[in-house]
């Protein structure tokens, strides 16, 4: 399994391209701002050809360039329904911080974009993505597991960084849907699941259970209620 990434733009949000090995087809995952030079570099230094986009939310750092990138290469884009008023009325779920960012910018019309539905298997790329449905952070959020090789990884998004989650005081956002999550997704994973999250360095879950405040706090708090 072959994995690059790169910090986008002023949010740093990690972009990643999925691939079996060198010179394969590959899936491109949150293409954020700024993002399409130093893909299209990171792409061509490894010789990789993208055939979809894959977005664990619909927030604008993780897809302000997801339609240069589907245009520019030809190839659909999937996220989950719950997030596609993000794409169609970015400004109403981003806060004002982000209005100045959002005035002139263009999605893709969101009956263009295939759905991922919770429990879903994408094969792209020959590379295997389970889909799991994981609100909170937005309704729509989902988290991708895949098997690395040596071990089983996680493309997770803004749900799991490391020492801490997804922030949840912004439209859509919910602290009972994200312990739910962390709950019924994210705490049943081996301790040697590598997390590959949307923002900042990798970590395990092991590392995440035994040091992240969140994930102590959903494992002892009882199932199926709120903070």
């Amino acid at each position: 399994m072959l994995i690059r990434s790169f910090p986008a733009g002023a949010f740093g949000t990690n972009c990643y391209a999925v691939a079996s090995g060198p010179r394969q087809e590959c899936v491109v995952v949150d293409p954020g701002m700024d993002a399409v030079e130093p893909l299209a570099r990171l792409l061509a230094d490894d010789g990789l050809k993208p055939v979809a986009v894959v977005l664990t939310h619909g927030h604008l750092d993780h897809t302000f360039s997801v339609l240069p990138v589907c245009d520019g290469y030809g190839i659909p884009a999937y996220l989950h329904p719950a997030d596609s008023g993000m794409l169609s009325d970015p400004a109403r779920w981003h806060g004002p911080q982000l209005a100045p960012l959002i005035t002139g910018v263009r999605l893709p019309d969101p009956t263009d974009v295939e759905p991922l539905d919770d429990g879903a298997v994408l094969s792209l790329a020959g590379v295997e993505l389970t889909v799991r449905h994981a609100p909170g952070h937005t309704r729509g959020s989902v988290v991708f597991s895949l098997d690395l090789g040596e071990a089983p990884g996680l493309l997770a998004g803004d749900v799991l960084f490391a020492g801490s989650v997804g922030r949840v005081d912004l439209p859509g956002g919910s602290w009972e849907d994200m312990l739910r999550s962390l709950q019924d997704v994210v705490l049943p994973l081996d301790d040697g699941t590598v997390v590959l999250p949307g923002h900042g360095p990798a970590t395990t879950i092991g590392r995440e259970r035994a040091t992240n405040p969140f994930l102590a706090q959903a494992a002892s708090a009882p199932k199926g209620r709120g903070l």
